[in-house]
């Protein structure tokens, strides 16, 4: 049954153990990935018992990769992409070279020829852009500044990598390796004809994918959208996600992951792509389940006992080498600490594209079996560690504020124009004004209505062309997190007499609501929730003015209905659906805005 069946058992072994280990894992206060990866450990060829395909599992955890960077770019947009190369650019051809160096410099001292050591160097300098993802995730981070340039950095390691991967095969044969030693004679020719035709090949995908994919992907979307088939909305971006990937991927030899992530940043065109990535959001966290299981199948023990001190070589470079490295740079340009912690903590880690560095290198002769072992067992340390790493950023955060204040305040008094109100605003301080958190489609209704009643208003939110588009229309609006306090503060929230949060549910909005009550005791807040069973939890809690979507949509389509009919809604006792809570009964003059509110939300 086994070998007629290999892709059942391996879907049936590898989400059964990781639900098992994963929630052990959360039971013991560590994070589930840890159990996700003992998880492949178990059904991997290192452990006795039932083996694993070992080769079907790394397929299936590229369909997770796609769809996980397919989801980043629905979520991450050319503008954003561009408003972080200043420091993403740079900083990720630093850094890879920063650690490059030091991986070949420790190779090269255990008597490893040159090339091998680059090799192995190579490998280290590359993150893994799942788990960085995933971190960003638990952190509530994705779509924030520090996460953008975050992202955006590894974007760039990966092009890199692009070109490595394809200078790797000329790289042997100027070696004389397996594809042998008849082009020495013109190395400098063929090295130079190589970068030309992979330039040529990433510029002509990313060309094709911001000139025609733009157009017709967005609409594609909508002529699907318009049949009104669920079933053919998800095929349609479960294609564009994994087909358009891999058909990108054998014209123009980019990989997966990199096409994956263009064809989510042009379907962020649509005004679909809010649905399109609520759809593949169960297929994503399911598939990239099983990359941490792949990871973990790779995991051969025998590295632990037979080179111990390679091994905690290489652990240190990934984790403490790379994020000193990228922390300076950081540094260097002038941001934020937290900003420097941030990314310090997101690149020490390697993945999946060191194990095809590792692999390419491996099959032509430039790194040895044991160095393709101390990499697979380093990265499953290295993954592990990751999330330790982000909850230390507040600790240490502190203790640089302890022993070196003027030093955190001189880096954090570096902040972008953006992300503070103008001038004129800070020196003249709004009246009473309302701070709105968000301005999707729910906020920026919210914010026209008020700017039409003439009441002074200030919207946080994190895409930094937003705020750009509203500061030029005269709207007081900054780029940031409201979940920073300085992000509060600076968006007036001392003299607010309101706080409205468009963001829903209770994960993101009830840090939001502390910090603010914190700091305005007397703020009254106004939020909206999608589920019924936080709208419940909201109330009974009393934190504010709670609007479920679900329910204005219905009380206000109901009211419609009745003034067509020429009935009386002000003597009429309307019923209440659901449980009545506080500012949720709008009035009948107030219906064409919450009605636009609630369609905007789904």
């Amino acid at each position: 049954m086994e070998s007629h069946f290999s892709l059942i058992t391996t879907l049936a072994s590898g989400f059964t153990l990781a639900l098992i280990f994963g929630l052990i894992a959360e039971r013991l206060k560590t994070p589930a990935l840890v159990g996700y990866l003992l998880a492949g450990i178990v059904i991997g060829p290192a452990t006795p018992g039932f083996v694993a395909d070992t080769d079907l599992a790394h397929q299936l955890s590229e369909i997770g990769v796609m769809l996980l960077m397919f989801g980043v770019g629905l979520h991450f947009s050319i503008h954003d992409l561009m408003a972080v190369r200043r420091i993403a650019v740079p900083g990720a051809i630093l850094q890879m070279a920063g650690a490059t160096l030091l991986g070949t410099l420790a190779a090269y001292f255990w008597g490893w020829s040159l090339t091998e050591a680059i090799v192995l160097g190579l490998s280290l300098s590359c993150a893994s852009t799942v788990v960085l993802l995933k971190a960003l995730e638990k952190q509530n981070a994705l779509d924030s500044e520090n996460g953008q340039i975050a992202i955006g950095w590894l974007v760039v390691e990966d092009l890199i990598t692009v070109l490595i991967l394809v200078l790797l095969p000329t790289m042997a044969s100027f070696q004389g390796g397996d594809t042998g030693s008849s082009a020495q004679s013109t190395d400098t020719l063929a090295l130079l004809k190589v970068i030309g035709i992979t330039l040529l090949q990433v510029g002509g995908f990313v060309a094709l994918m911001l000139i025609v994919g733009r157009r017709v992907l967005p609409w594609l979307l909508w002529r699907v959208a318009r049949t009104g088939s669920r079933e053919l909305f998800t095929l349609t971006v479960i294609t564009c996600a994994i087909g358009i990937s891999y058909g990108a991927a054998e014209l123009f030899n980019v990989s997966f992951a990199l096409c994956a992530f263009f064809s989510g940043m042009v379907m962020r065109e649509s005004e679909f792509s809010h649905r399109a990535a609520e759809e593949s959001l169960p297929l994503r966290d399911a598939f990239s389940v099983l990359f941490f299981v792949a990871v973990g199948m790779l995991f051969e023990p025998s590295i632990l006992v037979n080179q111990p001190l390679h091994l905690l070589a290489v652990v240190g470079i990934i984790v403490f080498g790379k994020s000193i490295i990228s922390f300076i740079i950081v540094m260097l340009f002038r941001y934020p600490l937290k900003t420097a912690l941030m990314v310090s903590a997101s690149l020490a880690q390697i993945g999946e594209f060191s194990f095809i560095l590792a692999g390419l290198g491996l099959t032509l002769g430039l790194l040895p079996l044991e160095g393709m072992h101390l990499l697979l067992a380093a990265s499953l340390i290295s993954i592990a560690v990751n999330p330790l790493l982000f909850m230390a950023i507040p600790p240490i955060k502190k203790v640089f504020i302890k022993f070196s204040p003027d030093f955190v305040h001189k880096t954090d008094a570096h902040i972008d124009p953006i992300s503070e109100l103008p001038l004129d605003y800070s020196q003249a301080p709004l009246d009473k004004p309302v701070v709105l958190v968000g301005y999707g489609q729910v906020g920026r209704r919210i914010a026209e209505t008020l700017r039409a009643a003439e009441l002074p208003c200030v919207v946080i939110e994190r895409h930094r062309e937003v705020v750009e588009a509203l500061r030029n229309e005269g709207v007081a609006a900054i780029a940031g997190d409201a979940h920073e306090t300085e992000v509060l503060l600076h968006a007036q929230i001392m003299q607010a007499s309101m706080l409205v949060i468009t963001v829903s549910g209770t994960m993101a909005a009830q840090p939001i609501m502390d910090q603010a009550i914190a700091i305005n005791p007397n703020l009254e807040i106004v939020l909206r929730t999608q589920s019924e069973e936080e709208w419940r939890l909201l109330r009974e809690q009393q934190l504010g003015t709670v609007f479920y979507d679900a329910h204005e949509l219905a009380k206000n389509m109901a009211v419609y209905i009745l003034n067509r009919y020429e009935v009386d809604t002000e003597s009429l006792d309307l019923p209440v659906f659901g449980d009545s809570v506080s500012g949720t009964a709008a009035t009948t003059e107030m219906a064409h805005g919450t009605n636009n509110t609630s369609q905007g939300s789904h």
